[in-house]
């Protein structure tokens, strides 16, 4: 597997740099509104979910790594790893700034089980965009089987804690279901 060149690595840290910047300017808190900063807030119904380094949604973020490799390998397979990663970059930072927007923001809070979901801080963001990273340099190492049991284990893991995934958050963005909004509010 080749490397990824220092301008690649430049160019994905300028696009998650310019998310930052778009979603301050866009007016999303810097961290959260109590001023601290948590490695990890395991707490999904309450003003610190998606405003700290981690949470319950940060394996969905790792499987949208291992996803864009996957499209990546697939469709842009002649080109270098460090050109897919940083258009995976790009394509993870384009979500961050429009699921910070007050209709992607609305549309959770109507359609999922965000009840009172106010949108990520940019630190939220911009660690959304590390995660993807992560799962995405994951996805180029490891063998496809062991990626695809990760992405199970987390799909199953986030379902049994705390009834929601990556499938169940599209799914209920796309094509809302009484019956498992009823189900994930317990």
């Amino acid at each position: 597997m080749r490397s990824v060149a220092p301008r690649h690595w430049l160019a994905a840290a300028a696009i998650a740099l310019a998310a930052a910047l778009l979603l301050l300017w866009m007016g999303r808190a810097p961290i959260a509104a109590s001023g601290e900063v948590w490695l990890w807030t395991g707490t999904v119904q309450g003003p610190d979910n998606s405003q700290h380094i981690a949470d319950w949604y940060t394996p969905s973020h790792v499987i949208h790594g291992f996803l864009f490799y996957l499209l990546g390998w697939l469709l842009l397979r002649s080109r270098p790893l460090g050109e897919r990663f940083a258009l995976a970059v790009a394509i993870e930072a384009a979500w961050e700034v429009l699921e910070n927007t007050p209709m992607v923001i609305d549309r959770y809070r109507e359609a999922t089980m965000a009840f009172g979901y106010s949108g990520d801080s940019v630190l939220n963001s911009v660690a959304d965009i590390g995660w993807m990273s992560l799962g995405f340099f994951l996805a180029a190492r490891l063998p496809v089987a062991a990626t695809v049991a990760l992405a199970v284990g987390f799909e199953l893991l986030t379902l049994w804690t705390i009834r929601d995934n990556l499938a169940l958050n599209v799914l209920m963005l796309v094509h809302p279901i009484d019956a498992v909004r009823v189900w994930q509010a317990g």
